[in-house]
């Protein structure tokens, strides 16, 4: 149905930005096989994806098989599936995948064409590359942690949206997606080394063109991006919920400060005379005080003053705009984010998320894995 209809992926089953890089194929049409681990209780409750259950919203739309690893029967079953795959995803530290038996010069043997997709938080080679890391890490070393949080507090990101999602699966997804269509024309697969870090750098490009004009500095509240304008802000209400305005051109600006009622406040007339910036955000602050979130929403709300309140996931999901554009889909009786962006031909589509080896029979038939070496695979001990 989605525009990468056709295209098949084998993930072995991970955490962070490859799951969801590899959900993402899945909305667009790709076929995913999910390889995970065997475990005892597959309705345990954890952060690993093999034990979220029906929770893993990432594990939408695949199909999953569990496989113990160990086993040189299940590394033959993985090696079949990439006979007749286009993309591998994996995201273990360096190294595991060749102990394995499934590092990219056995699986290219298998199959010339295979993007094989390495999701890390260090990257593949370079100093830090064998070493631990989490999102907050990866934002940290990018540079993009610097920036983040409110002037005089600790810098503190919003939550795996720097490193896994924004520097990990977006352009990890981007990155096979893109190899995918260079193997199509030439027959040529390769390695995708992909890292949240490498990504997360990626991600600041806009932010450092500012830096280079001048239009930012590196101390976190001396400029409009980092909390030191009153046209740039978060704002408290008098039901201690929040609001944001960010009316950075001129013309936007006037909206803000008329609908406030400072047009004719001087502390307000130079928009980026930096001298009135504390005045001016003390102002504004009393000011938001004096209303709820809900009665600054109709003042304010769908104006060009460049405003919008700050929603829980669950609030985000009832609001007009989010349902017009179908920004969450119900799916199996829970409430999700949705695909994006949006096709006109080939829409995307959520799947269900399947149980830890839900289809480990099923795939076993498909692709004709021999009777005594699936009687090995298929324990039934466990799933």
């Amino acid at each position: 149905m989605g525009p990468l209809k056709g295209i098949k992926v084998v993930e072995i089953a991970g955490i962070g930005p490859a799951p969801v890089a590899a959900m993402m194929l899945a909305d667009f049409g790709a076929e995913v096989i999910l390889v995970e681990r065997k475990i005892s209780n597959p309705n345990a409750s954890s952060i690993e994806p093999t034990q979220m259950g029906r929770a893993a919203f990432f594990k939408r739309g695949k199909r999953s098989i569990a496989l113990d690893l160990k086993k040189p029967e299940s590394i033959e079953l993985v090696l079949a599936l990439l006979a007749g795959a286009d993309m591998l995803i994996e995201s273990f530290r360096p190294g595991v995948m060749e102990r394995l038996g499934l590092g990219p010069d056995v699986c290219f043997e298998h199959n010339s064409r295979l993007v094989y997709g390495r999701m890390t938080g260090w990257g593949q080679s370079g100093p830090l590359a064998h070493a631990a890391g989490h999102d907050l890490n990866y934002a940290s070393l990018s540079g993009a942690l610097h920036y983040c949080g409110m002037p005089g507090d600790k810098p503190f990101p919003p939550a795996t949206l720097i490193g896994d999602i924004g520097g990990g699966s977006l352009p990890f997804a981007l990155g096979m997606v893109s190899a995918v269509l260079h193997a199509q024309r030439t027959g040529e697969g390769q390695v995708v080394d992909a890292a949240m870090c490498d990504g997360a750098v990626y991600t600041m490009t806009l932010f450092a063109s500012l830096k280079e004009h001048g239009t930012i500095g590196d101390v976190r509240g001396e400029d409009f991006f980092t909390g030191g304008a009153h046209f740039c802000n978060a704002y408290i209400c008098a039901d201690r919920r929040y609001v944001t305005v960010q009316a950075l051109e001129p013309v936007f600006y006037q909206q803000l400060i008329t609908a406030c009622g400072f047009a004719d406040d001087p502390d307000f007339a130079e928009q980026y005379q930096r001298a009135n910036w504390p005045a001016a955000t003390e102002k504004m602050t009393k000011l938001f005080a004096t209303k709820t979130q809900a009665q600054w929403c109709e003042l304010l709300e769908g104006s060009d003053a460049c405003f919008a309140p700050v929603l829980t996931l669950e609030e985000a999901a009832a609001h007009p705009h989010n349902q017009a554009r179908n920004n969450f889909v119900e799916k199996d009786g829970r409430v999700q984010p949705a695909p994006a962006p949006k096709f006109s031909k080939t829409p995307a589509q959520v799947g269900s998320v399947p149980l830890p080896g839900q289809h480990t029979a099923e795939v076993i038939e498909e692709i004709g894995f021999p009777d005594e070496k699936a009687a090995v695979v298929f324990d039934k001990d466990s799933v």
